[in-house]
């Protein structure tokens, strides 16, 4: 019972639509009416501002970040023979799915990235000491979000392997990549195609509407 209550846990977690109600009750505005559509982080920092950014990104960190915690005190220990570590690891997965296809936004939502870092927040945080070191260069030197999230995405099981990280880790490393590949599918057209926005770091911020 524990580990079902856990589950659903870890997915309405992963649902909670930060971006969305900090755009809409903060803002006054749908952000899924504005630039690409998305809820994550990227879009409404591009569409309202580096402080609304910076609110969604916290939030979508914090949200896995508590998610696996509240879990991981409720279960205690191993379950069904299975090792707390890798039921967090499964449960992470679920927060990660909650967030992208989020129950409360008609199973639409963000492309995972901030998520998946409250997950290695929680689970492996040296990796994203490394992950940062990859992602704040790629950005700075492009401006395209996309690309670096694509990239760190890419790296995080083959840092997994390259450290020696158990199996679970690395399997886990290969969903999670995958996940940032599958939801920025349409950012990869962009960059091939030459039309993908770049960052504006000079954003001014976005006034509330009345």
């Amino acid at each position: 019972m524990k580990l079902i209550f856990a589950f659903l846990l870890c997915y309405l977690l992963g649902a909670f639509p930060t971006g969305y109600l900090t755009s809409r009750y903060i803002y006054g505005l749908d952000i899924r009416k504005h630039g690409s559509g998305n809820t994550g982080a990227t879009n409404v920092f591009r569409v309202l501002g580096a402080r609304a950014g910076l609110i969604t990104a916290i939030g979508d960190v914090g949200k896995s970040v508590l998610a696996l915690r509240l879990s991981e005190s409720l279960l205690g220990g191993p379950v069904w023979g299975l090792e707390l570590r890798t039921i967090l690891l499964i449960f992470g997965v679920i927060v990660i799915a909650g967030h992208n296809w989020s129950i409360f936004l008609g199973f639409e939502g963000g492309k995972g990235v901030a998520t998946t870092v409250g997950v290695l927040l929680t689970l492996l945080p040296w990796l994203i000491i490394i992950l940062l070191l990859i992602w704040i260069p790629i950005i700075y030197l492009t401006r395209y979000v996309s690309l670096a999230s694509i990239i760190s995405g890419l790296m995080i099981p083959i840092l997994m392997i390259l450290f020696k990280e158990p199996g679970e880790f690395i399997f886990f490393g290969i969903i999670a990549a995958l996940f940032v590949v599958y939801r920025h599918r349409s950012n990869i057209q962009r960059l091939l195609n030459g039309t993908e926005n770049r960052i504006d770091f000079k954003k001014k911020k976005t006034k509330r509407v009345r």
